[in-house]
This record gives structure tokens, sequence and C-alpha cells, in this order.
């Protein structure tokens, strides 16, 4: 095909770049774009990943594929095209695409239209595990080098579980320090998780290089009203809070001598500046109350979070009108902290001293 003699482009504002291109060292890993069931060979799936739009579809083998979600012809959303023959087609053109990205057929071009491969998407690494779909994001100058976080207990025997997706209005290191946070549960979460005790609360939490790991001397908290059904026995509770890098919260509660208890795992995805996708995955093994409790813990986990929402929404609005944080900190939060120096590390471009191994032990009161 021969390049128009006239003019094919025209010239706009040049935007600033994307947050996948100014986000230093924090897109070379794998982000969560959706569940499994959610990407089909039926119709396209349009995602966002650190303001980078992605389209998500399987090909006749049932493969998972992600690419940029723009035809090149005049920037249509593929998103909303078709998929046939093993392609991708433009909504608006026609313009069709293979599994590796190349325009594979113009229909204005001929009879039966015309290939153009050396017009190539952007294509990205797909792995596909624990229900999820994951896409690395770290572009071809930086294959994957890690694996993605495995879903703790997920397909366990004695274990259950189900996911839940929820839009975050915040960005995703104040969601992963909502997620660890104890004493906020007393006042966001008042009545539905825990309330005001005056009690201390002994917290020990440990840095690594990619990790920020806390433990909780509390044996006789509770979890609000639920504890009479997710404990009924009123065995001693062992609480953690883990974070893990990027973007990755653990919460486990167990009680007794690991016999009963439940995860929490949250896989934040940057979607934009102050706008996050977060996939949660709750596990619970919960003895013979097991099926009868999820009904309940579905309804539950979800009121618990809606809170959470409201909540990152309130922060969200103040910091992007003051652009900046100034946060003042107490030992209650040390685990922030030590989340905000590795993300932060990893912000810049990581070529600064890495952030060194610490442990600290620190009480606060709820």
């Amino acid at each position: 095909m021969e390049t128009p003699s006239l003019p094919h482009t025209r010239t706009q504002p040049k935007p600033g770049p994307r947050m996948r291109h100014r986000c230093g060292l924090l897109k070379n890993y794998w982000y969560v774009a959706a569940e499994s069931q959610e990407v089909t060979a039926k119709k396209p799936l349009g995602r966002t990943i650190l303001e980078e739009m992605l389209v998500l579809w399987r090909d006749p083998t049932g493969q998972a594929l992600a690419m940029s979600d723009k035809c090149l012809h005049r920037n249509a959303l593929l998103s909303e095209g078709e998929l046939f023959d093993g392609c991708i087609g433009c909504p608006y053109h026609g313009w069709t695409y293979d599994r590796e990205g190349a325009c594979v057929n113009i229909p204005s071009e001929g009879p039966q239209g015309q290939a153009a491969r050396h017009l190539q998407l952007e294509t990205f690494p797909v792995r596909e595990q624990h229900g999820l779909v994951w896409v690395w994001m770290g572009g071809s100058e930086r294959p994957p080098d890690k694996d993605p976080f495995p879903m703790p207990h997920h397909g366990e025997a004695g274990w259950s579980s189900y996911f839940m997706q929820t839009d975050f209005a915040n960005n995703v290191t104040n969601l992963a320090e909502n997620f660890m946070d104890v004493p906020h549960t007393v006042f966001v979460h008042k009545g539905w998780f825990r309330d005001r005790a005056q009690r201390e609360i002994k917290m020990r939490v440990e840095r690594t290089a990619d990790s920020v790991l806390c433990s909780y001397e509390q044996p006789l908290d509770s979890i609000g009203f639920s504890g009479r059904i997710l404990n009924p026995r009123g065995l001693p509770m062992h609480h953690t809070d883990n974070f893990y890098m990027p973007n990755v919260t653990r919460v486990d509660y167990v009680f007794g001598d690991d016999v009963t208890g439940f995860t929490i795992t949250s896989q934040c995805t940057p979607v934009g500046p102050f706008r996050s996708q977060v996939y949660t995955h709750i596990a619970y093994k919960l003895g013979l109350l097991g099926h009868a409790a999820r009904l309940f813990l579905q309804f539950y986990t979800r009121r618990v979070i809606e809170q959470d929402v409201e909540i990152m929404a309130i922060q969200g609005r103040s910091l992007q009108h003051h652009q900046q944080p100034d946060f003042c900190s107490t030992p209650a939060d040390t685990l922030h902290v030590f989340i905000e120096s590795l993300r932060d590390w990893d912000l810049a471009g990581g070529e600064d001293p890495a952030p060194e191994p610490r442990v600290e032990e620190v009480s606060f009161w709820i």
C-alpha cells in the first residue's frame, strides 16, 4: 500500500506522558486486568492500566490476549469492535488485526481488502492464573522477570473463595495503607468491624526489600458482630497484615490453632492518578459453617468495602485539591511510612539507595 500524498496526520497539542511512562519501575510488574470469566472469544473487553487503554480478548485456542485499544487508522476503540476468524476488527472502517497485533486487512484497499503487516499494534504479555488475567506493563524493553502474586488458598482443599471488583477514587498507595490500617476501623467501620475499646495493641512491622509485614498482639480482639458467626466458639484470633510490591495486600484472620479463618487479598490495579480497580479475593475456611456463611460473607465484605470506598473518595478529593500529600504520622502509621518508602523508591526509578530492611515494634490504642 502506497503512502498517501496528502498529509495523513493532524497537528494537535501533545499531551503529557501517560502514567505508564512516568511511574518509574512501577510499570515493571504484572497487574490484574480482569477476571478470567470476563475475557471471551465473543466480544472484546476494554480495560485501562496506568492510563494505558487495553483491549482484551481470546483467540480460537482460548489464549487471552492484550493489546493497545486504538485502531491505527483513526484511533477508534477496538474494544467496541468485533472478533472473527481469530482476529479483532475496528468498528469504524473495519481495519483488522491478528493476535500478534499486525494489520491483516484494510477493507477499503481492494475487493478483498489488503494487508498492511508493517502496521503493528503494541501487544502486552498476558498470564492467566487463579481465576485472573494479568498483564505485564513493562513493555518490550523489560520482559517479565517475575510471576504474578499467587492468590492464597485459591482452590485449596477445605477452603472456599470468591472475588469482588471495586472501583476506588484514590491511588494504589493510599488504598494499600487503608486495607492494612487498624485504627480507622473503629471509625469508618464502627459497629460493623470494630468498636472503640480503649485497648492498647502492640504491632511488629518489618520492611523487607519488597514487602511490609505486620503482626499484632491482640488475642482478645474480635471483628464486630460478625465474630459471633465466623468465630462462634470465641477462639483466640491471630491477625496479620502484609503488603507486597507493588500493589498487593493480604489480611489474615485465623481463629484458634489454624482451625478456621479467612484471608482477604486485594490486588490494586492503577487505572489513573486517582482511580484504581481493586480485585479482592476472599478465601475462608469455616468448617461446617462454610456453606452457610457464604451469603453472609458476601453481604458483609461488600458492605465493609463500600465504607472504604467512601472514605477513600473523601481522602482522594482532598489530595487532588492540595496536589501533594502533607502527612503527619504517629507510631500507628509505621506500616504506612514503610509502604510509601518502597513505592516511592520504585516511582523515582530506583536510582537512589533502596530502603533498608528494618523492624519496628510499636503500640497504639483503639
